[in-house]
């Protein structure tokens, strides 16, 4: 199956205006983000979605593919779809705008599930949450599972209940595996109370009843950048991995 990852970078951010194009080692970070995605050797394909004729020139300064998307789109996945349009694919990923550290071996735990004639909707990916901090804080997104390891609940809260660290609860990974035909499906539907509530895109597909898969990875070395505060962390986890060649 043909596979194309979609970046959507927006400049707008309410917690990080212009976070795409914050610099980080030297470049921004929509640059480091697309050349960790394009080491995914599943994908045919990397473009970034944007509404910002700034985050475009950027990327295609820096040798990148991007297309220009309507301003008015509600989540990443809603960017990705009208980018989608143009682009022949079978899966479409989403990968966050904001996770300079993904990493090939994730996207693939997340394309390869797609691949199989029953697989659900939309696939996505979690890691062991490690600590009582991360726990509780509303930046890091929980999910909860069932026993097909498919998702019943997303949230900012603690979930579930009371943390135990020898029970871990997971975390959410932002980064989402389409077949086209559920991509559009998805955009198509209405926003519901749980998604405006949470401010998770994922809660419309799961009030609509559709299917997500979970991929639960060991471990998952990286800084997602929400505030410009988390600048510095990421600067010195980027310069310990390439001190270590990683």
């Amino acid at each position: 199956m043909r596979t194309v990852a979609v970046i959507p970078a927006r400049y707008a951010s309410t917690r990080f205006p212009g976070k795409p194009l914050a610099m980080l080692r030297g470049k921004p970070i929509i640059e480091h983000v697309y050349s960790r995605v394009r080491k995914c050797s599943m994908l045919e394909k990397v473009v970034v979605a944007t509404d910002d004729q700034r985050i475009y020139d950027a990327v295609l300064g820096f040798g990148g593919h991007a297309v220009m998307t309507s301003p008015d789109h509600p989540s990443g996945s809603d960017r990705m779809a009208e980018a989608a349009q143009g682009v022949d694919a079978d899966i479409f990923v989403n990968v966050q705008g904001d996770e300079p550290f993904i990493e090939p071996s994730l996207i693939e735990a997340v394309v390869t599930p797609m691949e199989q004639e029953m697989a659900p909707d939309i696939f996505t990916a979690a890691v062991p949450i490690g600590n009582r901090e991360e726990f509780e804080s509303r930046d890091v997104v929980k999910v909860v599972l069932n026993r097909q390891s498919e998702a019943l609940y997303f949230s900012r809260s603690p979930i579930p209940y009371g943390y135990d660290e020898n029970r871990s609860a997971l975390r959410h990974l932002g980064i989402y595996a389409y077949k086209r035909e559920s991509l559009l499906s998805f955009v198509r539907l209405p926003r519901g109370t749980l998604e405006e509530r949470e401010n998770l895109e994922q809660l419309r597909a799961l009030e609509h009843g559709m299917r997500i898969g979970v991929a639960v990875v060991d471990s998952f070395q990286g800084i997602g950048i929400d505030r410009p505060g988390d600048l510095a962390k990421a600067e010195e986890l980027l310069r310990s991995l390439e001190d270590t060649g990683s």
